[in-house]
């Protein structure tokens, strides 16, 4: 297991956060493979995967060289978050907060990413002890919504997930957002088996990224 520093140090420096939703542990791994190709840095695996454990699991005893981080997304509660990291899960991605979540994680030192919509949620999240807060859903709130958020919580370290694309990414960079976390805009060629088109998106991607930090 990577240390804290290490693994938020690959999510920020990278800036894009693959959320896969794969059918089976061979998709998934499929396209892990794809978006190191594009110089992804961090996959997240979701829960909503059938047999979620097993792939994480499976992912992170692949990828142990710490050539990407393996995360576990849509942990709603201390439970799963636990059963993820005991499978090898580096960090916890979350759609709302649970403070007992961000507690677990805390105790056993794994990066936090509770989801929040609001100001006010933001803070709580912080509070609790949030390592990076998810915007969501991303699609509704907007890069907008982060540059006002940004205005008085200068230090909220943010990532928006849901409705990010090439179109926008770099207005969320530009906005202040610390990485993206980008799922069927960039993972949608696994369902047709066209992993080179994940590779080509990921670098596009990470241009963009690049492009916006260096303005």
């Amino acid at each position: 297991m990577l240390p804290k520093y290490t693994v938020l140090q690959k999510i920020v420096e990278g800036g894009l956060v693959a959320v896969v939703r794969a059918e089976s542990a061979d998709q998934a791994k499929r396209i892990t493979d794809a978006c190191i190709e594009g110089g992804v840095a961090a996959i997240e695996i979701t829960f909503t995967v059938p047999g979620a454990v097993d792939v994480i699991r499976e992912l992170a005893g692949a990828y142990h060289s710490g050539e990407i981080v393996i995360g576990a997304g849509t942990v709603l509660d201390p439970e799963t978050g636990r059963i993820a990291i005991l499978a090898g899960a580096q960090y916890v991605v979350s759609p709302c907060l649970n403070v007992d979540t961000v507690k677990l994680c805390n105790r056993y030192q794994v990066p936090c990413m509770p989801g929040a919509g609001s100001t006010r949620e933001i803070v709580e999240a912080m509070e609790a002890g949030a390592d990076i807060i998810k915007v969501f859903p991303g699609e509704m709130l907007g890069p907008g919504f982060v540059k006002a958020i940004k205005g008085p919580l200068p230090q909220a370290s943010l990532m928006p997930t849901g409705g990010v694309s090439l179109d926008n990414a770099g207005d969320w960079i530009r906005a202040g957002c610390v990485a993206l976390g980008v799922g069927g805009n960039l993972t949608a060629g696994a369902k047709k088996g066209d992993y080179a088109s994940i590779t080509t998106l990921a670098k596009q991607f990470m241009a963009v990224i690049g492009e916006a930090r260096a303005r």
